[in-house]
């Protein structure tokens, strides 16, 4: 067994689950941006426009993601012949700029609002909003964990990684309204500002996700280490090393040499060749295996990578 739901899942489901968690996702960024739209225009709360910010980018980058999850499914072709995977990470990167940029904004509107307070109005409608919003947020991630665990997408990682940010953004927003109800109208201000940076270590978050992706970061050492006992399972193997692992959308890139008893013939060493690689695919089925047979005398004799396994 392996340590994600997402190495069984059946191509087909996992891209039905990529469609519907996108749609979802920009479903929920519409309405929100509707209700704290209206919110805001009632209150002038500087920190409701701080969330309804928000929620235009996680419209905005959620189209992103829609637009990217279509490319990264896309079959490799001949131009492309590892597939598209990675266009899941420059969504991830595309997303960071506006949540950035977003809060850059913010900044600068929360730090004219400290220098010059104005007292917010429609407090309940504010806050009827802000709990509206905290259900639909908690509805869609709670939908997003369940495609992360079956396909370990980065680009909804990435998506579900700022909606978890606007829990906190929403939670702040309810207590900035509370506060200046009772007549402190700077920390209308206050929160617009920590939140403005909550969301900038987000984007940060993002980021590092996304660059792993696109610098084929190796896969996590629990998972390499099952690699490893799956192919010494094997009665016949002595050994491997130059294990290559490697993540790009929906696909998994393994590459291996597998050593093997001198005096096999070619024909016997690829049968046991291509049993290993069906142990391989069984435990990680979205995956492609290169596996190169080495006679177990001469592997002490061969050039080493200066990273081996």
């Amino acid at each position: 067994m392996t340590s994600s739901d997402s190495m069984h899942m059946a191509p087909q489901e996992t891209a039905r689950l990529l469609r519907l968690a996108t749609y979802a996702s920009i479903s929920v960024a519409t309405i929100l941006i509707v209700a704290k739209l209206i919110a805001w225009g009632l209150s002038d709360s500087v920190s409701l426009l701080a969330t309804l910010i928000d929620s235009v980018l996680d419209a905005l980058a959620s189209l992103i993601n829609l637009i990217a999850v279509r490319h990264a499914l896309t079959p490799a072709d001949k131009e492309h012949r590892f597939g598209h995977g990675k266009a899941e990470a420059l969504a991830g990167l595309s997303q960071s700029m506006f949540i950035a940029g977003s809060a850059g904004f913010l900044l600068l509107e929360a730090g004219r609002r400290l220098i010059s307070p104005i007292p917010v109005e429609a407090v309940g409608t504010g806050i009827a909003v802000m709990l509206f919003s905290i259900i639909a947020t908690l509805l869609l991630l709670g939908f997003q964990q369940h495609v992360i665990r079956k396909t370990n997408s980065t680009a909804i990682k990435a998506d579900a990684l700022h909606y978890r940010t606007d829990l906190l953004v929403n939670a702040s927003v309810i207590a900035a309204l509370w506060l200046s109800a009772q007549g402190w109208d700077g920390f209308d201000a206050l929160f617009a500002c920590a939140i403005g940076i909550y969301i900038l270590y987000s984007a940060w978050e993002i980021i590092a996700l996304s660059y792993d992706h696109l610098m084929d970061r190796e896969l996590p050492d629990k998972q390499r280490e099952e690699i490893k006992q799956l192919v010494l399972q094997h009665k016949s193997a002595r050994g491997l090393h130059d294990l290559r692992s490697r993540h790009s959308g929906t696909m998994t890139f393994i590459q291996l040499h597998l050593e093997l008893d001198d005096d096999l013939s070619l024909l016997e060493a690829h049968r046991i060749s291509d049993e290993v690689e069906a142990s391989l695919m069984e435990a990680f089925p979205e995956s492609e295996i290169i596996i190169h047979i080495d006679p177990q005398s001469v592997v002490g004799h061969e050039p080493m990578a200066e990273f081996d396994s």
